[in-house]
């Protein structure tokens, strides 16, 4: 079986065939840290730490790149309303993104490239642009010729006519061409800056992940991924300045996510649904939002609302309470006989049909209907008189390397501290109105939880044991 993966590129589903053998250059567009990450920034990167984990368990070594954006505009008004600098609000905010996707179950890139360390090879990059003739200096700021580029349009699949006709010069731009588009910045009085052969300034937004790409990954990479917003201009602007520089292509493969609504509408700080991922862990297990974004396929757009996320709830419990009676059955059960081959072929054909998914441009949903199947014929095998150590075991083992690829856990929720802070206040009251046995059942309860409560003078203490 192979991998195909729709590229946005040809719009069609190609085989995935890697420049090296059983390898992967992978590069994500990541986040502009000047506040919280949304839930729709969560989306891509559970969705493409998803499709990193599914190379890696079909057998291939994946290099993984994505970049922070730690200065541009939004950084510098966030670092004058906070009265810190810009590198401040930068490392501010990766360190909360990574606390948050971390959270989501997502892995750390091998690489997290920032601008502010990547300077010296943007201006290169620039520079050879200009000696090219792709580039030039206009009062400061360096913009790129757009129409030097034969193939640009062709990522989102607009000619230069259709660009041209709604592209316009703003106030303050010193560009020769009302579709060029800058590569660097004149710094304004008190921002922060570089020195440059063009004077002090810093990075345009798209130059960036050009210049961090062909550092981190080379000329070529197999795989560059990011939300569907980005697919122009950003990624096509990325497409011309690369393939500009070095004369190959730039990527061979081009996945881009879909939106996120919020209860139908489309999520905008205007329409006062701007949802934070950081918000949204504070009341929900966050490996149900990953397995609530992985329950459609990542093309496709996704409508986020409270109803949908407990609906949502309702399945994931019952694969965990499936996991969790076979392992009762395992471990409480004396009457396990020795093996079954019908039962251990079904639950290898399982996998097969899991791949089958996956390999379908990484359709996790059908994928995540392969786990119910799991779980159903699991609850049939429970109700048999007999049962087999070997089959529960192949039925544990299945759940956990599936469940695994997509980054997902088995544990039971964890208590939010909301809900501890409530068990508290209910066994408190409980004790006021005597009822010891009430009590005694919310400390077992938050025992069995692993949290530890401490009686003192001065009220009710707890901590996670």
């Amino acid at each position: 079986m192979t991998i195909q993966i729709y590229n946005t590129l040809s719009r069609r589903k190609e085989v995935f065939r890697p420049i090296e053998e059983n390898k992967v250059k992978m590069y994500v567009c990541g986040p502009t840290v000047y506040n919280y990450i949304h839930i729709g920034n969560a989306r891509p990167a559970i969705v493409f730490d998803t499709v990193r984990k599914y190379f890696e368990f079909r057998g291939y070594e994946v290099n993984f790149v994505s970049n922070f954006t730690d200065v541009d505009d939004k950084l510098i008004k966030a670092a004058n309303e906070l009265g810190v600098d810009v590198p401040t609000v930068a490392q501010r905010f990766i360190d909360a993104y990574h606390e948050d996707v971390s959270a989501l179950g997502c892995s750390r890139a091998d690489v997290h490239p920032r601008v502010t360390e990547s300077i010296d090879i943007i201006i290169e990059f620039i520079e050879t642009l200009i000696e090219k003739d792709y580039a030039y200096e206009s009062g400061g700021d360096v913009y790129y010729k757009t129409r030097s580029f034969e193939g640009y349009g062709k990522l989102s699949h607009q000619s230069i006519d259709e660009l041209r006709s709604g592209a316009r010069i703003e106030v303050g731009e010193k560009k020769q061409d009302a579709l060029d588009f800058v590569l660097w910045k004149a710094a304004k009085e008190g921002e922060i800056y570089w020195d440059s052969p063009w004077g002090k300034g810093r990075p345009g937004w798209h130059i960036e992940c050009s210049a961090m790409a062909k550092k981190f990954l080379g000329e070529t990479i197999d795989i560059h991924a990011g939300g569907q917003d980005l697919s122009f201009p950003h990624h096509e602007n990325e497409i011309a300045q690369s393939e500009a520089l070095t004369g190959q292509t730039f990527a061979n493969y081009w996945m881009h996510n879909g939106y996120i609504n919020i209860d139908n509408e489309k999520m905008s700080k205007s329409l006062g649904n701007f949802v934070l991922v950081h918000d949204i862990i504070k009341h929900y297990d966050p490996q149900l939002i990953r397995f609530f974004m992985l329950s459609v396929h990542y093309r496709h757009p996704i409508n986020y609302s409270e109803e949908l996320l407990n609906q949502t709830k309702n399945g994931l419990d019952r694969l965990r309470t499936s996991f969790a009676n076979l392992n009762h059955r395992l471990q409480s059960s004396t009457n396990l006989t020795s093996t079954n081959e019908e039962w251990l072929a079904k639950i290898a054909s399982f996998r097969k049909d899991f791949i089958e998914a996956m390999d379908d441009d990484f359709n996790t949903a059908n994928a995540i209907s392969v786990l119910f199947e799991l779980s159903k014929q699991a609850n049939y095998y429970l109700q048999e008189r007999n049962t087999a150590e070997v089959v529960i075991k192949a039925f544990l083992k299945e759940f956990e390397t599936l469940f695994g690829v997509l980054g997902l856990t088995l544990a039971e929720d964890q208590l939010l501290d909301e809900e501890i802070e409530a068990l508290i206040e209910k066994r408190i009251q409980a004790r006021k109105n005597r009822d010891f046995a009430l009590s005694d059942q919310i400390r077992d309860e938050l025992k069995a939880k692993n949290i530890i409560l401490e009686d003192t003078p001065q009220g009710t203490r707890w901590k996670r044991g």
